[in-house]
């Protein structure tokens, strides 16, 4: 049930629980579309708990879990919020099969990367709490607007709000003890 009275993200909701029952129904393009309106989200949440390139491969893992249990998903409108349930199982699931590997020497050769930067924030915004982690991923990595990611996430406006003010604001203390 959407926590929100607004017209527009009533009527998206009714959209997604149809696209969701056909696809419970075997439309594989309903699950298509479901794909292209929640793969950003999914994509920001596991990078808010894994490295870049692992996100990459996990994001079709979700997608093949989610084509796999949907049958079994009860509430067709509640589909964002056990969507992102499901990315937050597969990403730790994918920490515990983690070995921990060696480190390249330092003398092996290599220019510094362009993205550098960023992937040096996204790793600080890994170690928020997890709560902010995920919201500013899917804010600042994902481009996602406070009302997308309340709609897709089954967050209330007010509290992406929150999450993204108190999350911010670590995020800038921990990136000024850096420097």
């Amino acid at each position: 049930m959407p926590l929100t009275t607004d017209p527009r993200s009533l009527q998206v909701a009714g959209t997604e629980a149809a696209l969701v029952r056909a696809a419970q129904a075997g439309d594989r393009g309903a699950f298509g579309t479901l794909y292209g309106r929640f793969a950003r989200m999914i994509h920001g949440i596991l990078l808010a708990y894994v490295s870049y390139t692992d996100a990459e491969d996990l994001l079709q893992d979700v997608f093949v879990r989610a084509m796999e249990q949907l049958p079994r998903l009860r509430e067709p409108a509640a589909f964002g919020g056990w969507l992102a349930s499901v990315a937050r199982r597969r990403a730790l699931e994918h920490h515990r099969r983690m070995r921990p590997q060696a480190g390249l020497p330092a003398e092996i050769p290599g220019g510094a990367r362009p993205d550098g930067e960023a992937f040096e924030v996204l790793a600080i915004i890994q170690r928020l709490p997890e709560s902010y982690r995920e919201t500013l991923v899917l804010r600042l990595v994902e481009g996602m607007t406070g009302p997308e990611i309340a709609e897709r996430t089954g967050l209330t406006h007010q509290s992406v709000r929150v999450n993204l003010c108190r999350g911010m604001k670590l995020l800038r203390e921990a990136i000024g003890a850096k420097q």
